[in-house]
Protein backbone atom coordinates (compact mmCIF):
# COMPACT_ATOMS: atom_id res chain seq x y z
CA UNK A 1 0.00 0.00 0.00
CA UNK A 2 2.72 2.48 0.75
CA UNK A 3 4.74 1.87 -2.42
CA UNK A 4 1.72 2.23 -4.28
CA UNK A 5 0.69 5.60 -2.27
CA UNK A 6 4.59 6.68 -3.25
CA UNK A 7 3.76 5.95 -6.97
CA UNK A 8 0.68 7.75 -6.99
CA UNK A 9 1.76 10.93 -5.58
CA UNK A 10 3.92 11.64 -7.33
CA UNK A 11 2.03 13.49 -9.84
CA UNK A 12 -0.60 14.81 -7.60
CA UNK A 13 1.97 15.53 -4.41
CA UNK A 14 3.87 18.14 -5.99
CA UNK A 15 0.79 19.73 -7.43
CA UNK A 16 -1.14 19.85 -4.26
CA UNK A 17 2.19 21.17 -2.83
CA UNK A 18 2.54 23.87 -4.93
CA UNK A 19 -0.74 25.18 -4.44
CA UNK A 20 -0.42 25.18 -0.85
CA UNK A 21 2.43 27.05 -1.09
CA UNK A 22 1.28 29.35 -3.11
CA UNK A 23 -2.00 29.47 -1.07
CA UNK A 24 -0.08 29.76 2.41
CA UNK A 25 2.69 32.35 1.68
CA UNK A 26 0.01 35.03 -0.03
CA UNK A 27 -3.00 34.35 2.24
CA UNK A 28 -2.80 31.15 4.78
CA UNK A 29 -2.25 33.34 7.90
CA UNK A 30 -5.04 35.92 7.57
CA UNK A 31 -7.29 33.20 6.40
CA UNK A 32 -6.11 31.03 9.31
CA UNK A 33 -7.30 34.14 11.34
CA UNK A 34 -10.38 34.84 9.80
CA UNK A 35 -11.45 31.65 10.34
CA UNK A 36 -10.60 31.33 14.00
CA UNK A 37 -12.06 34.85 14.47
CA UNK A 38 -15.33 33.85 12.72
CA UNK A 39 -15.91 30.37 14.68
CA UNK A 40 -15.09 32.70 17.78
CA UNK A 41 -17.69 35.21 16.93
CA UNK A 42 -20.36 32.59 16.57
CA UNK A 43 -19.99 32.41 20.24
CA UNK A 44 -20.24 35.60 20.83
CA UNK A 45 -22.78 37.21 18.72
CA UNK A 46 -25.31 34.01 17.56
CA UNK A 47 -27.38 32.74 20.33
CA UNK A 48 -26.98 28.82 21.66
CA UNK A 49 -27.44 26.29 21.23
CA UNK A 50 -23.82 26.74 19.08
CA UNK A 51 -22.86 24.75 16.32
CA UNK A 52 -18.83 24.89 17.42
CA UNK A 53 -17.70 26.12 20.37
CA UNK A 54 -14.71 27.50 20.04
CA UNK A 55 -12.80 30.20 21.47
CA UNK A 56 -9.43 28.63 21.81
CA UNK A 57 -8.64 29.52 18.13
CA UNK A 58 -9.01 33.38 18.51
CA UNK A 59 -6.78 33.21 22.01
CA UNK A 60 -4.09 31.88 19.75
CA UNK A 61 -4.70 34.75 17.09
CA UNK A 62 -4.85 37.42 19.66
CA UNK A 63 -5.88 40.27 17.28
CA UNK A 64 -6.49 43.89 18.13
CA UNK A 65 -8.73 45.06 20.25
CA UNK A 66 -10.97 46.28 17.63
CA UNK A 67 -11.10 43.17 15.97
CA UNK A 68 -14.78 43.14 15.56
CA UNK A 69 -15.31 46.43 13.48
CA UNK A 70 -13.58 44.70 10.85
CA UNK A 71 -15.41 44.77 7.83
CA UNK A 72 -15.36 41.02 7.76
CA UNK A 73 -16.03 40.66 11.01
CA UNK A 74 -19.60 42.43 10.40
CA UNK A 75 -22.15 40.17 12.33
CA UNK A 76 -25.19 40.87 9.71
CA UNK A 77 -23.27 40.10 6.27
CA UNK A 78 -20.31 37.76 6.86
CA UNK A 79 -23.77 35.18 9.17
CA UNK A 80 -24.22 32.90 6.68
CA UNK A 81 -20.37 32.66 5.46
CA UNK A 82 -19.64 32.38 9.48
CA UNK A 83 -22.50 29.54 9.59
CA UNK A 84 -20.57 27.75 6.70
CA UNK A 85 -17.20 27.83 8.29
CA UNK A 86 -18.82 26.40 12.01
CA UNK A 87 -20.49 23.99 10.25
CA UNK A 88 -18.01 22.67 8.21
CA UNK A 89 -15.92 22.08 11.11
CA UNK A 90 -18.57 20.56 12.99
CA UNK A 91 -19.69 18.09 10.69
CA UNK A 92 -15.18 17.01 10.25
CA UNK A 93 -15.43 17.11 14.18
CA UNK A 94 -18.18 14.71 14.35
CA UNK A 95 -16.71 12.08 11.68
CA UNK A 96 -13.60 12.02 13.26
CA UNK A 97 -15.28 11.42 16.39
CA UNK A 98 -17.95 8.41 14.37
CA UNK A 99 -14.38 6.54 12.98
CA UNK A 100 -12.30 6.97 16.56
CA UNK A 101 -15.42 5.18 18.19
CA UNK A 102 -15.05 2.32 15.48
CA UNK A 103 -11.53 1.83 16.40
CA UNK A 104 -9.11 4.11 13.68
CA UNK A 105 -6.79 5.89 15.57
CA UNK A 106 -5.10 8.37 12.73
CA UNK A 107 -6.50 12.18 11.66
CA UNK A 108 -4.62 14.16 9.66
CA UNK A 109 -5.08 18.11 8.89
CA UNK A 110 -4.08 19.17 5.76
CA UNK A 111 -3.40 22.97 6.13
CA UNK A 112 -4.22 22.83 9.35
CA UNK A 113 -3.98 26.55 10.32
CA UNK A 114 -5.53 27.48 13.75
CA UNK A 115 -7.18 24.21 14.26
CA UNK A 116 -8.21 23.24 18.17
CA UNK A 117 -9.46 20.14 17.40
CA UNK A 118 -6.31 18.70 19.23
CA UNK A 119 -6.37 20.50 22.25
CA UNK A 120 -10.23 21.60 22.57
CA UNK A 121 -11.62 18.10 22.38
CA UNK A 122 -9.08 16.09 23.95
CA UNK A 123 -11.34 13.20 24.94
CA UNK A 124 -11.68 12.18 21.72
CA UNK A 125 -8.04 13.55 20.45
CA UNK A 126 -6.32 11.76 23.10
CA UNK A 127 -7.50 8.59 21.33
CA UNK A 128 -5.92 9.13 17.77
CA UNK A 129 -2.17 10.14 16.25
CA UNK A 130 -3.10 13.83 15.10
CA UNK A 131 -1.05 15.10 12.39
CA UNK A 132 -1.37 18.65 11.73
CA UNK A 133 -0.11 19.49 8.38
CA UNK A 134 1.58 23.35 7.75
CA UNK A 135 4.42 25.04 6.59
CA UNK A 136 6.89 25.70 9.24
CA UNK A 137 6.95 29.44 10.00
CA UNK A 138 3.05 29.61 11.10
CA UNK A 139 3.49 26.16 12.60
CA UNK A 140 6.26 26.95 14.42
CA UNK A 141 4.55 30.60 16.04
CA UNK A 142 1.13 28.62 16.97
CA UNK A 143 3.43 26.30 18.60
CA UNK A 144 5.06 29.01 20.56
CA UNK A 145 1.17 30.46 21.55
CA UNK A 146 -0.13 26.66 22.33
CA UNK A 147 2.94 27.33 24.66
CA UNK A 148 2.31 30.54 26.18
CA UNK A 149 -1.14 30.26 26.63
CA UNK A 150 -0.53 27.20 29.04
CA UNK A 151 -1.88 24.64 26.79
CA UNK A 152 1.27 23.15 25.54
CA UNK A 153 1.38 20.64 22.87
CA UNK A 154 -0.53 17.12 24.46
CA UNK A 155 1.48 14.18 23.02
CA UNK A 156 -1.32 12.95 20.56
CA UNK A 157 -1.19 15.99 18.34
CA UNK A 158 2.39 15.26 15.80
CA UNK A 159 2.66 18.81 14.11
CA UNK A 160 4.25 18.49 10.73
CA UNK A 161 5.79 20.97 9.28
CA UNK A 162 6.79 20.60 5.48
CA UNK A 163 8.62 23.31 3.70
CA UNK A 164 6.62 23.59 0.13
CA UNK A 165 8.86 26.77 -1.34
CA UNK A 166 11.69 23.56 -1.18
CA UNK A 167 9.85 21.33 -3.36
CA UNK A 168 9.03 19.24 0.18
CA UNK A 169 6.31 16.40 -0.01
CA UNK A 170 3.91 16.52 2.62
CA UNK A 171 3.29 12.79 2.26
CA UNK A 172 7.03 12.30 2.46
CA UNK A 173 6.82 14.45 6.11
CA UNK A 174 4.11 12.24 7.25
CA UNK A 175 5.02 9.24 6.97
CA UNK A 176 8.30 10.19 8.61
CA UNK A 177 5.83 11.53 11.56
CA UNK A 178 5.27 8.22 12.13
CA UNK A 179 1.77 8.38 9.89
CA UNK A 180 0.93 4.46 9.33
CA UNK A 181 -0.16 3.98 5.44
CA UNK A 182 -0.81 0.22 6.62
CA UNK A 183 -4.00 1.64 8.93
CA UNK A 184 -7.27 3.63 7.88
CA UNK A 185 -7.13 7.07 8.64
CA UNK A 186 -9.74 10.27 8.69
CA UNK A 187 -7.97 12.84 6.79
CA UNK A 188 -9.86 16.47 6.26
CA UNK A 189 -8.79 19.18 3.85
CA UNK A 190 -10.57 22.18 3.89
CA UNK A 191 -10.65 25.61 1.48
CA UNK A 192 -8.10 24.11 -0.91
CA UNK A 193 -9.20 22.49 -3.79
CA UNK A 194 -10.64 25.54 -5.74
CA UNK A 195 -6.77 26.54 -5.74
CA UNK A 196 -5.84 23.11 -7.68
CA UNK A 197 -6.91 22.35 -11.50
CA UNK A 198 -9.41 20.44 -12.13
CA UNK A 199 -6.39 17.47 -13.17
CA UNK A 200 -4.69 18.15 -10.13
CA UNK A 201 -8.03 17.90 -7.76
CA UNK A 202 -7.97 14.23 -9.54
CA UNK A 203 -4.84 13.51 -9.14
CA UNK A 204 -4.66 14.29 -5.68
CA UNK A 205 -8.28 12.10 -5.22
CA UNK A 206 -6.27 9.34 -7.13
CA UNK A 207 -3.48 9.82 -4.27
CA UNK A 208 -5.98 9.61 -1.48
CA UNK A 209 -7.84 6.84 -2.71
CA UNK A 210 -4.86 4.64 -2.53
CA UNK A 211 -5.19 5.20 1.82
CA UNK A 212 -5.64 1.71 3.59
CA UNK A 213 -9.29 0.60 3.32
CA UNK A 214 -11.83 1.89 6.10
CA UNK A 215 -10.16 5.00 5.55
CA UNK A 216 -12.27 8.55 4.52
CA UNK A 217 -11.28 11.82 3.05
CA UNK A 218 -13.17 14.82 3.32
CA UNK A 219 -13.01 18.12 1.45
CA UNK A 220 -14.79 21.41 0.61
CA UNK A 221 -15.20 22.27 -3.05
CA UNK A 222 -16.63 25.66 -4.68
CA UNK A 223 -19.89 25.51 -6.60
CA UNK A 224 -19.84 27.53 -9.89
CA UNK A 225 -21.88 30.97 -9.18
CA UNK A 226 -24.93 29.65 -11.19
CA UNK A 227 -25.60 26.72 -8.44
CA UNK A 228 -25.14 29.64 -5.89
CA UNK A 229 -28.01 30.40 -3.80
CA UNK A 230 -29.17 34.05 -5.13
CA UNK A 231 -28.76 35.46 -1.62
CA UNK A 232 -24.96 34.00 -1.34
CA UNK A 233 -24.25 34.82 -4.80
CA UNK A 234 -22.69 38.40 -4.02
CA UNK A 235 -20.64 37.02 -1.04
CA UNK A 236 -19.36 34.16 -4.10
CA UNK A 237 -18.93 36.98 -6.63
CA UNK A 238 -16.58 39.13 -3.65
CA UNK A 239 -14.77 36.11 -2.49
CA UNK A 240 -13.53 35.44 -6.20
CA UNK A 241 -12.46 38.64 -6.66
CA UNK A 242 -10.98 39.03 -3.26
CA UNK A 243 -8.89 35.74 -4.19
CA UNK A 244 -8.00 36.88 -7.80
CA UNK A 245 -7.16 40.29 -6.26
CA UNK A 246 -4.56 38.33 -3.88
CA UNK A 247 -2.86 36.49 -6.50
CA UNK A 248 -4.15 33.03 -5.55
CA UNK A 249 -7.27 33.18 -7.60
CA UNK A 250 -9.99 30.46 -7.93
CA UNK A 251 -9.32 27.90 -11.10
CA UNK A 252 -11.55 25.10 -9.93
CA UNK A 253 -15.73 24.70 -8.99
CA UNK A 254 -17.77 21.75 -9.42
CA UNK A 255 -21.41 20.88 -9.36
CA UNK A 256 -21.66 18.09 -6.88
CA UNK A 257 -22.30 15.22 -9.54
CA UNK A 258 -18.99 16.23 -11.27
CA UNK A 259 -17.01 15.94 -7.99
CA UNK A 260 -18.58 12.72 -6.96
CA UNK A 261 -17.55 11.52 -10.54
CA UNK A 262 -14.07 12.41 -10.05
CA UNK A 263 -14.16 11.06 -6.39
CA UNK A 264 -15.38 7.43 -8.11
CA UNK A 265 -13.34 7.56 -11.04
CA UNK A 266 -10.20 8.03 -8.79
CA UNK A 267 -11.22 4.89 -6.94
CA UNK A 268 -13.06 5.74 -3.33
CA UNK A 269 -15.10 3.01 -2.88
CA UNK A 270 -17.79 5.06 -1.64
CA UNK A 271 -18.60 9.09 -2.30
CA UNK A 272 -20.85 11.34 -1.35
CA UNK A 273 -22.19 15.18 -1.24
CA UNK A 274 -23.04 16.67 1.76
CA UNK A 275 -24.80 19.69 0.73
CA UNK A 276 -25.22 22.98 2.61
CA UNK A 277 -28.92 22.30 2.70
CA UNK A 278 -27.97 18.99 4.68
CA UNK A 279 -25.65 20.62 7.01
CA UNK A 280 -28.70 23.24 7.84
CA UNK A 281 -31.01 20.68 8.68
CA UNK A 282 -28.46 18.77 10.83
CA UNK A 283 -27.09 21.02 12.57
CA UNK A 284 -29.70 24.59 12.53
CA UNK A 285 -32.76 23.04 12.62
CA UNK A 286 -35.60 24.50 14.87
CA UNK A 287 -33.18 27.95 15.10
CA UNK A 288 -35.24 31.20 15.31
CA UNK A 289 -32.47 33.58 14.56
CA UNK A 290 -32.34 32.26 10.70
CA UNK A 291 -28.84 31.88 10.85
CA UNK A 292 -27.80 28.97 7.81
CA UNK A 293 -24.75 28.38 6.10
CA UNK A 294 -24.30 29.34 2.43
CA UNK A 295 -23.75 27.17 -0.26
CA UNK A 296 -21.09 28.61 -1.98
CA UNK A 297 -19.02 26.01 -0.78
CA UNK A 298 -19.60 22.86 -0.08
CA UNK A 299 -18.55 18.81 1.24
CA UNK A 300 -17.07 15.86 -0.17
CA UNK A 301 -16.98 12.50 1.90
CA UNK A 302 -14.87 9.54 0.50
CA UNK A 303 -14.21 6.20 1.58
CA UNK A 304 -12.03 3.50 0.51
Amino acid sequence: MGRELSASTKSGSGRIDAVMRDEQTAAADSTADRVALWRALHVEVDPPPHVLEDEMGLQLAAPDEDWRSRPDMNPQWTSRMRASIVARARFVEDLVTENAEQGIRQYVILGAGLDTFAERRAEIASRLHVFEVDRPGPQAWKRRRLIELGYCVPEWLRLVPVDFEAGMSWWERLSAAGFDAGNPAVVASTGVSMYLTRDANAATLRQLAALAPGSTFVTTFMLPLELVDAEDRPMAERAQKGAAASGTPFVSFFAPTDMLALAREAGFKEARHVSAASLAGRYFAGRTDGLRPSNGEELLQATT
